[in-house]
């Protein structure tokens, strides 16, 4: 395992975290609530959960098994996306990604996946990568699909976030 290293697509750059993003996350990620619309999740909501998120991203960087990257195009964060939850014996991490949504529809969340990919199974030998989506949440379905993920389950109304309730689409890539 190599653990998060910076990645170079043909318009981003995923880079491993540093504190200065705590700031912009808060502000672009944290305060949006469509950033969470679909997740329930939301480590960026008070500028103090921000930093905390991040100085966790930046110390866990020693792990190799950790994998967490700020997501850039131009001159910018548009996003972040990370591996967790890997099982050696399973040989299998999921993934997770967020994207601001001004940069929805432009194709981000399918280059920084399919580089994610690519490097977790090419680069650190993992078979399976998994990731799910709310059944509403359509751009990750299509990004997910786009990289060659397949569907392989749906959790009914396993997902309930404020007073929606979603299906919960599982997915997976695994190398032959």
């Amino acid at each position: 395992m190599t653990g998060t290293t910076r990645i170079e697509t043909k318009r981003l750059v995923l880079r491993p975290h540093v504190m200065e993003d705590a700031e912009y996350l808060y502000r672009h990620f944290g305060t949006d609530e469509r950033m969470y619309a679909y997740s329930g999740w939301n480590p960026y909501a008070t500028e103090r959960k921000a930093r905390e998120t991040v100085r966790h991203f930046i110390e866990s960087y020693k792990d190799p098994s950790f994998f967490g990257w700020a997501i850039e195009a131009g001159q910018g964060i548009i996003g972040t996306i990370g591996a967790y939850d890997y099982d050696a014996e399973k040989s299998s991490v999921e993934v997770g990604i967020s994207i601001a949504p001004e940069f929805w529809g432009k194709g981000y969340a399918t280059e920084a996946l399919q580089a994610v990919i690519t490097y977790l199974t090419r680069d650190n030998g993992i078979r399976t990568v998994k990731t799910w989506c709310a059944s509403d949440n359509i751009g990750s379905k299509r990004a997910m699909e786009k990289c060659g993920m397949q569907q392989t389950g749906i959790d009914h109304g396993a997902l309930k976030i404020g007073d929606h309730t979603f299906d919960r689409l599982n997915y997976e890539y695994t190398t032959r």
